[in-house]
């Protein structure tokens, strides 16, 4: 059995899912509380995932470098530096550490 009926089902489904939004509110902008929680649910699930996957199961396979770096980047971006920096600044973070682990 091949995966893409169930491919084709999980997007049709996403499409009805984001149709249902405008549908049912027609031509009524959404208050701005709603649209920043909207806007932050993006970020904090992709944040979920990452943590995830570098969690590894049930916290296992923690790696210090690479958790140290992925704090690191939105502390950096807090202090408005560029993106190059603050992937630089994570990078070195993160060798700093994978050096002082080893």
């Amino acid at each position: 059995m091949t995966p893409w009926p169930a491919v084709a089902a999980v997007a049709a489904l996403s499409f009805a899912l984001k149709a249902a939004g405008p549908l049912a509110l027609g031509e009524r902008e959404l208050p701005p509380r709603a649209r920043a929680v909207i806007a932050l649910m993006a970020p904090a699930l992709l944040a979920g995932l990452v943590t995830a996957e570098i969690a590894g199961d049930r916290w296992r396979t923690v790696d210090p470098a690479l958790l140290a770096a992925l704090t690191a980047v939105p502390l950096l971006r807090r202090c408005r530096l560029p993106m190059p920096a603050v992937l630089i600044g994570a990078t070195l973070l993160a060798a700093t550490v994978r050096r002082l682990t080893t």
